[in-house]
């Protein structure tokens, strides 16, 4: 796997602007702060964000992989504004769940999410070398 920087770019900080791969192409349906019962336990965002990527991880191992073969994540947020006041909660959540693994990144807000109690919803492309 390489990440692909322009040169003359600043750097990407969380993120990588693109990643090249080769291998068994995974792909993680959106995920949601939902337990294995798919019961949520908090309305906390950052709460709802650790569970969420904890489920995301168990896909990807389902598949022999882990968060190093991500190369693209897609976040969908309800709050914008929550999502960037707590930054540094965020960026502490996910590097203990997903290590300092940095995927190509896109995060949008959106208007609503199928389940109503859900903050945020996470989908994962990810690589496994053959």
């Amino acid at each position: 796997m390489k990440q692909l920087q322009p040169p003359g770019w600043a750097p990407a900080k969380g993120y990588a602007n693109g990643v090249a791969a080769r291998g068994t192409q995974i792909y993680v349906g959106g995920q949601i702060g939902w337990n294995a019962q798919q019961q949520f336990e908090t309305d906390d965002f950052i709460a709802q964000t650790a569970q969420t990527l904890r489920n995301v991880v168990a896909v990807l191992h389902e598949a022999g992989a882990g968060p190093e073969h991500m190369v693209r994540m897609t976040w969908y947020v309800m709050d914008r504004v929550e999502y960037n006041a707590r930054l540094k909660e965020l960026g502490q959540v996910y590097r203990e769940v997903m290590g300092r693994n940095f995927p190509a990144m896109t995060c949008v807000q959106v208007a609503g999410l199928m389940e109503a109690r859900a903050k945020v919803e996470i989908e994962v492309t990810a690589v496994l070398p053959d």
